[in-house]
């Protein structure tokens, strides 16, 4: 079966910027040629061909295919490697501080974590949910992925980390326990008290977005009360962070909306407690010395009471592996 080959080395996606070899390579990817066959498909001579081709064979990029010897004439057929690439590369900022890409559940306490550790280490996010985040990390961009995925059996993170990397060594930790719940208007208008009430006509919900832990859970209660998607005004809106779940209910566009009580409390809205869940950082085990400064900051003093500050945060169990 003709295989698809994701693309991570930088030196090979560099070799490809020229579109003369990437050409070729097309060309290759179809069918085995010759030199002379590649340089009549392009218009330029076998030596021009033979130049290009042998630095990306140099790169891994193609092979020898085939030998054949006709009239005392040997002939070498090359081949690309795989039928197709996906091109795929951290692009990041050229600084003598380290820097570490966090993709995954957004999360209040990152941002401040990346802030107080700004002046040692750059860490920038791509918050795109629990499940996109481990799928990221599987794909090699990003360096460190959090989560908060529930399993049926009631356990987190695990089973997910499991099956995604079934070949790669990964390592998880806590990073603390939350507390997540209906975000509501100041003296809850609407007079929101738990998830059944988004199933009345006169309020709105802004949901988050699928694939992100909030929603799998959400989208689980929601069954289990007979609650169809139908029936929720405004479930099919959604938004990507807590802050942005906060912010709509702040500026009026949902009655409520779902998320931890740190953002609750930094738009200064009402908060509904619904359920505490554990939050990781998943990194692989190559990874460990890069994300090394974020996994020590979470053994700090400093640390806890930052996050004791911010409000729905339980930290009794954070910096612990957990065991996969």
């Amino acid at each position: 079966m003709d295989k698809i080959e994701p693309l991570h080395a930088f030196e090979q996606l560099k070799l490809l910027a020229d579109s003369r070899r990437m050409n070729l390579l097309r060309l290759l990817m179809a069918e085995p040629a010759t030199l002379t066959q590649l340089g009549v498909k392009v218009g330029e001579s076998p030596a021009w061909v033979r130049h290009h081709v042998k630095i990306m064979e140099a790169a891994g990029l193609i092979d020898i295919h085939e030998v054949r010897v006709t009239a005392g004439v040997t002939e070498k057929f090359y081949k690309a490697r795989a039928s197709a690439l996906l091109l795929q590369e951290l692009i990041l900022p050229k600084t003598k501080k380290p820097v570490i890409i966090f993709s995954g559940s957004h999360d209040t306490a990152i941002e401040h974590i990346a802030s107080q550790l700004s002046r040692h280490v750059s860490i920038l996010t791509l918050p795109v949910g629990s499940l996109d985040g481990l799928v990221n990390l599987r794909q090699r961009l990003c360096h460190v992925a959090g989560a908060h995925l529930l399993d049926a059996g009631g356990e987190y993170n695990t089973p997910f980390v499991r099956h995604l990397f079934p070949d790669r060594a990964v390592k998880l930790m806590t990073l603390a326990n939350r507390t997540q719940g209906l975000i509501v208007a100041p003296g809850n208008p609407k007079t929101v008290r738990s998830l059944a009430d988004l199933g009345r006509p006169e309020v709105t919900f802004i949901n988050r977005n699928p694939g992100s832990g909030t929603r799998l859970w959400l989208d689980k209660e929601f069954n289990r009360l007979g609650l169809l998607p139908g029936m929720i005004r405004g479930y099919e809106h959604f938004v990507s962070t807590h802050s942005d779940a906060a912010q709509a209910v702040l500026t009026g566009k949902a009655d409520a909306a779902i998320g931890i009580q740190a953002a609750a409390r930094e738009a200064s809205l009402n908060f509904i407690p619904l359920f505490e869940e554990r939050y990781d950082l998943i990194f692989p085990d190559e990874m460990a010395r890069l994300v090394g400064p974020l996994l020590d900051h979470l053994q700090t003093a400093s640390f806890r009471r930052e996050l004791n500050s911010l409000t729905g945060y339980n930290t009794a169990h954070s910096g612990e592996h957990i065991q996969l």
